[in-house]
């Protein structure tokens, strides 16, 4: 039984709303089965229907933002059919993204939103939500050896998602990243985000080597850079997890240490983790060897399905490919040493002189995207549902309540004047804090989706070196269960019904 099946009976009278999780990178369904208990234990089945899509499994993950969108788009739609026949009436559709899923939610109800999927449904977008998600994709202002290594690796080793994520790809003619588009005034993937009722994002403060607070929280600043240097106030009941505001903290007066001093403590450090280290000498070029081989493999793979699926010739296997599990548990170290290496980042500025930059002549503006209120593809290919995407257009006044062209005007929040009414939209970094050195690219998506309007919502995980996977309890672990308080707060506060 699968945890779709797990968390939905046969509940008489039927559930009007239906929620949809959706993994991240490497993930699978099982990733969320805390989230998806949480809703079911705070919401009934005769009120929540949930849906853990499962077509975007695994290694089906390398195959980019674009088409595990669709995946998950023709899932829902899919699921909606079969929910009619069993008798339901959905009226109601929440968008849950962890981590890589909150981009392919981003891009899943943009084509949702162009198929008039939502109107002609009678589905009233409610909420909207992102843990962790790198809306800002994950190549950071960065400096330095560990930051190469971090940027080259990874936009060479995860097939299309890698290039997606490090912002090197360009989407179908528009000369642009996919991340750009997904983020560019008037298409509909900004309208379609626009139309939900509530949007939420939550973002690590600290210790998320996967993806950084700045991005998970489109944010221009990180003030969490130097926690000791900062005084944080956590949120009510939520203490000390969910942050309410950072003021910096008065400079603490330190004695001086001397190199004598310093000497037995470094000493003792080196020698208790020896072991480790050499045992770490012996295994990481054999793992890194079968990681990059394996990756190799998937991109390939990964490739070929991206090749079938532009043909309209992809029979989609929802069902996860396995791993030997050697390969799997060596993958695992792999990319926590990555990720370290990543976490050594020294946010400053970022080179634009190279193809990974993201930031050429090309991809700064509005160079090569439709003129008109959609995005459009003039003369491709793609198809969503064997439609061509170009064929998906249609005047704003379509769109479904609360989606207009000025994101700031009435409707976006069903009743108030503007973002600026509710206290947690648009919440920003105190101005005392330094900009980091974004590309051009990176900067324009803050803008648009700050015109969107998202309650951003910082975490602090304390117990968890990786609070990447803390944030939604990714696994049943003791160290963990800060993140329940997360989604505590998510449910209490944020998910309406």
């Amino acid at each position: 039984m699968d945890l779709t099946e797990q968390v939905n009976a046969a509940p008489q009278p039927k559930a009007d709303h239906i929620c949809v999780l959706i993994h991240g990178l490497w993930g699978n369904p099982r990733h969320l089965q805390y989230l998806a208990h949480a809703l079911r234990e705070k919401h009934s089945e005769q009120r929540l229907f949930i849906l853990a899509a499962e077509s975007n499994s695994g290694n089906f993950t390398y195959d980019g933002i674009e088409l595990g969108g669709e995946r998950v788009a023709f899932e829902i739609q899919e699921t909606l059919e079969k929910l009619k026949g069993d008798g339901y009436q959905i009226e109601k559709l929440s968008m849950v993204g962890y981590s890589l899923g909150g981009l392919v939610a981003r891009y899943a109800i943009g084509l949702l939103f162009a198929q008039s999927w939502f109107q002609e449904n009678n589905i009233r977008p409610m909420n909207f939500t992102t843990f962790a998600s790198p809306h800002l994709g994950v190549r950071t202002p960065l400096t330095g050896f560990h930051g190469r290594i971090w940027n080259f690796l990874g936009a060479r080793t995860l097939s299309m998602s890698g290039r997606q994520l490090f912002m090197i790809d360009t989407f179908a003619k528009t000369r642009q990243p996919l991340l750009s588009v997904l983020a560019h005034d008037n298409t509909i993937f900004v309208l379609a985000l626009s139309a939900f009722k509530n949007r939420v994002l939550y973002a690590n403060a600290v210790n998320d080597r996967s993806a950084p607070y700045y991005t998970t929280a489109i944010s221009k600043s990180d003030p969490y850079a130097t926690p000791n240097a900062i005084r944080i106030n956590y949120l009510k009941n939520y203490e000390p997890t969910i942050i309410k505001s950072v003021t910096h903290k008065e400079p603490e007066a330190t004695s001086s240490s001397t190199f004598w001093t310093y000497l037995p403590n470094t000493t003792n450090i080196i020698l208790s983790r020896a072991p480790t280290f050499t045992l770490f000498l012996i295994l990481f070029p054999i793992g890194c060897v079968l990681f990059l081989l394996n990756s190799a493999v998937q991109s390939v793979l990964s490739s070929r399905r991206i090749r079938l699926h532009h043909k309209g010739q992809a029979i989609i296997e929802t069902k996860a490919t396995g791993l030997p599990l050697v390969v799997e548990n060596f993958r695992r170290v792999v990319v926590d040493t990555f990720e370290d290496i990543g976490g050594r980042r020294t946010e400053e500025c970022l080179s634009t002189d190279s193809e990974e930059s993201g930031n050429s002549s090309e991809n700064d503006g509005q160079n090569g995207l439709a003129s008109t209120t959609i995005w459009t593809v003039k003369n491709g290919s793609k198809k969503f549902n064997g439609r061509p995407i170009q064929e998906y257009t249609f005047d704003t006044s379509q769109a479904p309540t609360g989606a207009t062209n000025n994101h700031n005007q009435r409707g976006l929040f069903h009743g108030t004047d503007s973002y600026s009414d509710h206290p947690y939209t648009q919440r920003q970094e105190p101005p005392e804090f330094p900009a980091l050195a974004l590309t051009s690219a990176q900067l324009e998506i803050i803008e648009t989706l700050d015109r969107v309007g998202f309650r951003k919502y910082p975490v602090y995980i304390h117990n968890a070196g990786r609070s990447h996977a803390a944030i939604i309890v990714r696994s049943p672990k003791k160290s963990f269960d800060e993140g329940k308080v997360v989604v505590r707060h998510w449910l209490d506060e944020e998910f309406e019904i």
